[in-house]
């Protein structure tokens, strides 16, 4: 009986480690027909490209709409992300190593314009400085007829930088509260001074942060739809929309295209900086140098962290607040706002979190217990839709669905679909680094006692994670409220979202009746703080 029981035991071993061996096998089929899937929308860009003629094809690549296009969003890429490290470095600074009063404070205040959309902030600078907005008419009595426009490539540079800095901002203070202040204690006994202990010893380590930083404010230029055609400044996905709009296919295609680089290039430099990341914060300790004494400079540091709190939180509220009070009379122009225009967000953006928490488990299972590249591969993919401005995911599902699914075409299937696309790795993420705090003894120990690869899953592994996969969830429901350009031109005929009937009634210059959904979305979007002030612990 005894030889018999252990050969019966290492018989169920082989077949559990025969099971084991083949999990990985079919987790990795599933995980490439969900990797392909996503890389859908890009068909059709590839598609419309490769069915042109030639000759056309070169023709708009070489037009002059297509050069000026160019050059005005790589203008606005570059000094968008330059300026965005000029204050979020700062800012970060002021707030980790710096006697600043009220650090706590300003920490936040610095980080609240994130959850600002930036359209949102457009409408706001161009009522308070536009040609008929708030400005004008205070100077108006003082005999000053007209100011400098706000729009075009200046205007559209301030407001992008203003709600996109605390990108930079934030990924600087990281890598200052974990950096290890005792190299800069070692540098200054050496008699360096603060600014070469500084040059030498503490930015080179907070640098792959500020890079970091400086790529996501980048991407987000790049992509971003609102705040360009609010400004009235021609850039690729402004001009992307004008097409599809007047049915312009062909130009429309060839400027996604163009658009689709310069979003893998971006993409490419954040692999290799995420890449080059590692071991940058290695530290002996958790001591950070001494704080640096401010002295005469407190006022111009509180000063400085004021004037970009006034422009990107007190200034956009207050313009809300004076929309409000004057949107009495909007009301006869048939624009209301009611419940089912909040409904339809919520539901929306719930759709798109649950199905991206589901599409996220397996990537993120695969990924983190995964050997090899190809392990990683999937994730690298999902990031793909995430760096495709919206506008170009929208315009390829429209005209995929009319070929291939015409009967799904306008629906909200493809919708929800076009978020998890975007906005996939935000689930992707929080749920790899929580699948990577679970001992893999746990699920050993679960199938030794006879659990299935699947019940071992569920017993084991989703309690652990469920925080990563709620913070994942959250994040992309707070994402999805506030997109605009994929909501524009997916949506079925007759749906209204908040988005879409703030972007409504601007067209229409009743900005009075934006005022309460913007402010619903605004204070929905700042949910998100949470997530920042439960990591300021």
């Amino acid at each position: 009986m005894g030889a018999r029981d252990r050969l019966d035991r290492l018989r169920e071993r082989a077949n559990i480690a025969n099971r084991d061996a083949d999990e990985p096998t079919a987790l990795a089929a599933v995980v490439l027909a969900i990797s392909l899937l996503l890389l859908s929308p890009i068909a059709w860009v590839l598609l419309e490209a490769s069915e042109m003629p030639t000759g056309r094809l070169v023709e708009l690549v070489l037009s002059e709409t297509t050069t000026t296009v160019t050059v005005n969003t790589l203008l606005l890429v570059a000094a968008v992300t330059v300026l965005s490290i000029l204050i979020g470095v700062p800012l970060a600074l002021l707030t980790v190593q710096t006697d600043l009063p009220f650090k706590r404070f300003w920490t936040v205040t610095a980080a609240l314009p994130l959850v600002v959309p930036s359209y949102i902030g457009a409408f706001a600078f161009v009522s308070a400085f536009g040609p008929r907005g708030e400005l004008a008419d205070l100077l108006a009595p003082l005999g000053i007829q007209s100011i400098p426009t706000i729009y075009g490539l200046h205007g559209t540079i301030l407001v992008l930088t203003l709600f996109t800095y605390p990108y930079v901002f934030l990924t600087t203070r990281a890598s200052l509260i974990s950096f290890d202040g005792t190299v800069v204690e070692a540098a200054r006994s050496l008699n360096a001074s603060r600014w070469d202990a500084f040059k030498r010893v503490t930015l080179p380590q907070i640098l792959p942060g500020i890079a970091a930083g400086a790529l996501l404010v980048a991407l987000y230029a790049l992509s971003d739809f609102g705040t360009p055609a609010i400004m009235r400044y021609d850039v690729f996905t402004r001009m992307i929309f004008v097409e599809e709009q007047a049915r312009n296919l062909d130009a429309a295609a060839v400027l996604s295209l163009l658009l689709l680089v310069l979003a893998m290039a971006i993409l490419a430099v954040e692999s290799r900086v995420g890449a080059g990341r590692d071991g940058a914060y290695v530290s002996s300790g958790d001591r950070r140098p001494g704080e640096i004494q401010l002295g005469y400079w407190k006022l111009p540091a509180m000063g400085f962290c004021a004037l970009i709190a006034t422009l990107c939180l007190a200034l956009p509220i207050g313009i809300l607040g004076l929309w409000l009070v004057r949107s009495a009379d909007a009301t006869q122009a048939g624009f209301v706002f009611g419940a089912q225009h909040v409904i339809n967000s919520v539901t929306l953006a719930a759709a798109a979190a649950g199905l991206c928490v589901v599409v996220a488990l397996p990537i993120a299972y695969l990924s983190a217990r995964g050997d090899g590249t190809l392990s990683s591969l999937p994730e690298r993919v999902s990031y793909v839709g995430y760096a495709v401005p919206g506008v170009v995911i929208g315009l390829s599902l429209i005209y995929l669905a009319l070929r291939f699914v015409p009967f799904l075409y306008q629906s909200l299937f493809v919708l929800v679909f076009a978020y998890v696309v975007r906005f996939l790795p935000q689930a992707v993420g929080t749920t790899e680094s929580s699948v990577l705090q679970v001992d893999p003894s746990y699920i050993e120990a679960a199938r030794s006692l006879g659990y299935g690869p699947i019940t071992a899953f569920r017993k084991v592994v989703l309690p652990l994670v469920a925080p990563g996969i709620a913070a994942g969830a959250a994040l992309v429901f707070l994402t999805t409220m506030k997109e605009l350009p994929a909501t524009l031109l997916l949506r079925p005929v007759g749906f209204e979202t908040i988005v879409t009937y703030i972007w409504l009634v601007r067209g229409a210059a009743y900005q009075g009746q934006a005022a309460i959904p913007a402010l619903i979305l605004v204070g929905v979007s700042g949910l998100s703080m949470l997530i920042i002030l439960r990591q300021e612990s």
